[in-house]
């Protein structure tokens, strides 16, 4: 862990209390390479798809390591408090974001549509702090909670301090980057290819049509959760591609 971190444009100068706090996390990340070896690869098939979707909703690309803070990048996670999916949603902010959350369709579980969701909410806390590392700190405890917590005395900051008073989300955060920025070099073993449908089909003719098995089709697709996709709207659906 280093003394400075560049996050989201800004500069965070790291104190050592929160260096050994933080570099307990990262130790305890790397410790099992092949479980650690399982994540990096999850990040090196999915964050090409995050980094776009958060390149053109302008959110600062830092935010993918959020990603596996949350979910370790398994769709169909569900926390403790009932928070699904990739980005941990609930159902009642998943739908303020304008995500499908029924019996048929789940897109906390879609990979393309949460992605856009998280980088609408990050983006709406922001514009309350104007300092991207509240935004980060929103994400677990609301915009409320941070303007309680901290009030507007860092509103526009660029640079911050990280001292062992600064809430734990955020380090744990600076953890899965330290931990997970220099590992993702090289080529993904199994890529996704993103193919946007309105169509109605089901899951089934989709594998036909782009020739893969269909259990490997909907073990990617988790949020269509009758195998079928609507046709309500435009659904993105990731193909898989090599092992």
């Amino acid at each position: 862990v280093p003394h400075k971190m560049q996050f989201a444009g800004m500069t965070l100068t790291i104190r050592d209390d929160a260096r050994r706090e933080i570099q307990k996390d990262v130790d305890a990340f790397t410790k099992y390479p092949r479980y650690f070896g399982v994540k990096v690869e999850r990040a090196k098939t999915y964050f090409p798809l995050i980094e776009k979707i958060f390149a053109e909703e302008r959110l600062p690309d830092d935010f993918k390591y959020l990603v596996l803070q949350e979910s370790a990048l398994i769709s169909d996670a569900v926390s403790v408090s009932d928070a699904v999916g990739f980005w941990q949603f609930k159902d009642f902010t998943a739908l303020q974001m304008g995500l499908r959350v029924d019996k048929e369709v789940d897109e906390r579980m879609n990979l393309v549509a949460a992605s856009r969701a998280a980088a609408k909410y990050l983006k709406q806390n922001n514009y309350m702090f104007n300092n991207w590392l509240y935004a980060l700190q929103s994400y677990q405890m609301g915009a409320g909670g941070v303007q309680r917590a901290v009030g507007d005395q860092h509103n526009g900051a660029k640079h911050m301090e990280i001292t062992s008073e600064t809430y734990w989300y955020v380090k744990k955060y600076l953890a899965h980057k330290v931990a997970f920025e220099n590992a993702l070099a090289g080529e993904a073993q199994l890529k996704v290819v993103p193919f946007e449908t309105s169509a109605g089909k089901s899951l089934m003719e989709i594998a036909d049509e782009v020739s893969v098995d269909v259990e490997r089709l909907v073990e990617f697709n988790k949020w269509a959760k009758k195998r079928m996709v609507p046709s309500d709207k435009s659904y993105t659906v990731l193909i898989p591609v090599g092992n």
